[in-house]
């Protein structure tokens, strides 16, 4: 018999899916603190998500929906047939494991509702029993009612419910193509951290559900070259510039009857947020097409006429949060807003948390206190659960040196913890997680154990505190020059410098192959406060890329280690944009770089998220040019490989195909990797494998190093 073939990181992080297989996900505690709900597939190897449920007591788990048994009619693995709008939802979740990948439960957390394979499936949680309600489909998204009563349910463009005997009903959906109900637009799902775009009331009497037109949105077509044969996709995508979809509100009975939602949509024409305020009120959130104003109203139920509440405004931009807003125990609205330099937790008008600590995020709002995910605005490399009550103000549930997430119940929460000294991700359940005498209760992380192990060190470098990694081989010595990559994203709305060993695994086995690794998160990334974050405004360009140099620099005084005279550069996304960038405008100081995914014009990429940064393309076209690649072209002196996935519906292939266009007609030589039927977040297994050894030829080349054994 051949011999196995060796296991390699490289295999082992492409057949994991970047190690998150067998990683509990998505978890729910019930309100009465007896049972967390979550997803995990059954081993680190295993893309199949189970449904879960434990007992908050004692630990004991049990799986409540396992989807190869479930789905044991379309043959032994369970093979899932997925409709279009759950794979597109999917896309924009950058969901890459199978299974039961998202559900959603009544107000008791006992019954659970989730999709298979476009069947509608629900569970009891208390039973642990789950069942398929035969119902017209294909289900995208299926949600119980408060009460348990009943599941509503998107199919194609409708909005679809269920009674438990199987028996549904269309509530509301129109013969438009351009039309759907119940969904979430793509400005929404890709740039708003808003998946969902229909809530029942709290009584189960009716639903809030979006109506999206998307008939004013310019179509684009995406296709696969590599299959001539079949046709190409139509993709309404709402480029900077240009028309987004209609979105309006409308208020649902279970009988059809509708009341739309009025607001003046032409100045306020991003649905940001909707939640029910009571039986017969919303809390919608809108925001202004330039995104410097936002304003929370409430709705009325019956008459749908709004009133506003609380408004926000901002010279650059207003920075949309999760997790609210809503309401405190007197009736106060609770949101977040950037004060005094800080984002900050306001109680109607009054900021309530200090200037000091940047609070990301909203995860519950009691009568009597708020929970919140916070870091101290020094330090963005961590991240907290704080708890503000207002005898006691901010107080912190967790410790200061890892990142925390938490889900909550009544008394009990659920964390995720990740660390500089934890190996992979634990997950806690405590009941009192300030008492550090009371031992928690594990849920069992599967995940496979990484075939590397980080060496890091985390440091601000500079007058600006730039946070810093630097990931080294082990067992080299201070006298060894090292090439070095740069490995950033860079990039807004998110961050590469964390402490978390976990987010270092692809940077320690490049470092492995005999590199030195430098991260560097500067202007632009989030967690430093509004001053920071709105240092890219007008241009995404160049305090980016002059932070990657200054990070750089000050790296290589405190890590002797790095050979500045040789340097190369990755990223995906954001952060291919910006390694195109570093050798087209720095070749002095880079040598090379991987481009994947790269936006490369920013009037090709989606309103809400560039017009934030650039603004109106006809109005600030300066601004535009200033943060393109395309005109830069001429510019190119160093080695450049181009990845990006012909399916990519995100950043389409339209940025490097125009790019590469422009470097042959300046005549300046480079590579291009297309990727024929890969999308945006590279889901393949040989594709995710072979990229980073790609990559590394690549790179290894380029700088003139030698190619050495297949690497481990």
């Amino acid at each position: 018999m051949p011999e196995a073939p060796r296991d390699t990181f490289p295999r082992q992080y492409a057949r994991t899916r970047r190690l998150t297989l067998g990683e509990p996900r998505t978890i729910t505690v019930s309100p009465d603190d007896l049972r967390v709900v979550f997803l995990r597939s059954r081993s680190g190897n295993d893309p199949v998500n189970c449904l879960w449920v434990m007992d908050a007591n004692t630990g004991a788990e049990q799986v409540v929906a396992d989807p190869r048994v479930l789905l044991a009619d379309r043959g032994p693995d369970g093979t899932e047939d997925l409709p279009a709008e759950e794979r597109a939802r999917r896309e924009r979740a950058r969901e890459g494991a199978g299974g039961v990948v998202g559900y959603a439960t009544d107000a008791k957390v006992t019954v659970a509702a989730f999709a298979l394979s476009g069947r509608l499936f629900v569970a009891g949680l208390i039973s642990g029993k789950a069942r398929e309600l035969r119902v017209e489909g294909p289900v995208v998204d299926p949600r119980p009612d408060p009460k348990a009563t009943r599941v509503a349910y998107l199919s194609g463009p409708a909005l679809r419910v269920a009674e438990l005997d199987g028996s549904s009903r269309q509530l509301a959906g129109e013969d438009d193509p351009d039309v759907t109900w119940g969904q979430a637009d793509f400005i929404a799902a890709e740039e708003m951290n808003r998946s969902v775009g229909y809530w029942w009331s709290p009584d189960g009497t009716r639903l809030a559900a979006c109506r999206v037109d998307t008939s004013p949105v310019t179509r684009w077509w995406i296709s696969d070259p590599a299959h001539p044969e079949q046709p190409a996709r139509e993709h309404p995508y709402p480029a900077a510039g240009t028309d987004n979809p209609l979105v309006e509100l409308w208020v649902v009975d279970l009988d059809g009857a509708r009341v739309q939602v009025r607001w003046d949509r032409a100045a306020f024409p991003y649905l940001a947020r909707v939640s029910w305020d009571g039986a017969d009120r919303l809390l919608v959130t809108a925001q202004s097409r330039d995104q410097r104003t936002v304003v929370v109203l409430q709705a009325d139920a019956a008459s749908g006429a709004t009133a506003e509440l609380w408004r926000d405004t901002d010279d650059t931009w207003v920075e949309l949060y999760t997790g609210g807003p809503g309401r405190f125990g007197d009736g106060r609205l609770v949101t977040l807003a950037d004060r005094e330099g800080c984002r900050r937790l306001l109680v109607g008008d009054e900021p309530v948390t200090p200037p000091d600590l940047q609070i990301r995020s909203i995860v519950r709002i009691r009568p009597d206190s708020v929970l919140l995910h916070a870091n101290p605005l020094k330090d963005p490399t961590v991240q907290q659960v704080v708890r503000w009550t207002p005898e006691a103000g901010v107080e912190a549930l967790t410790a200061p040196d890892g990142v925390y997430t938490a889900s909550a119940g009544g008394q009990v929460l659920a964390l995720r913890v990740t660390s500089m000294v934890l190996d992979q991700a634990m997950f806690m359940v405590a009941k009192k997680v300030e008492d550090r005498t009371l031992p928690p209760i594990l849920i069992r992380n599967r995940a496979e154990d990484p075939l590397v192990n980080p060496n890091v060190r985390l440091m601000p470098l500079g007058p600006r505190a730039l946070a810093t990694a630097v990931v080294l081989p082990r067992g080299v010595d201070s006298n060894t020059k090292l090439p070095v990559l740069m490995d950033p994203y860079g990039g807004p709305h998110s961050q590469r410098v964390v402490a978390a060993k976990q987010a270092y695994l692809t940077s320690q086995w490049f470092a492995d192959q005999g590199f030195a690794v430098v991260i560097v998160d500067g202007r632009g990334t989030p967690g430093r406060g509004s001053d920071w974050e709105r240092a890219v405004a007008n241009d995404l360009a160049q305090p980016v890329l002059d932070d990657q140099v200054e990070g750089l620099r000050l790296a290589a005084k405190q890590v002797p280690q790095l050979d500045l005279s040789r340097v190369a550069i990755r990223g995906w996304s954001f952060g291919g944009y910006l390694a195109a960038l570093a050798v087209l405008r720095r070749p002095d100081v880079f040598h090379a770089a991987v481009a994947g995914a790269p936006v490369t014009d920013w009037r090709l990429y989606d309103t809400h998220y560039t017009e934030r940064y650039l603004g109106d393309p006809e109005r600030n076209a300066r601004a535009y040019e200033r943060s393109s690649l395309i005109a830069e072209a001429d510019r190119l002196t160093r080695p450049l490989m181009l990845i990006h996935g012909l399916a990519d519906d995100n950043v389409v292939a339209a940025h490097t195909l125009q790019f590469s266009s422009a470097l042959l007609a300046a005549g300046r030589p480079h590579e291009v990797l297309p990727l024929s039927g890969v999308s945006h977040m590279t889901p393949q297994e040989v594709v995710a494998e072979n990229l980073l050894l790609l990559q590394l030829d690549f790179i290894r080349r380029s700088l003139g190093l030698a190619g050495g054994e297949h690497p481990a």
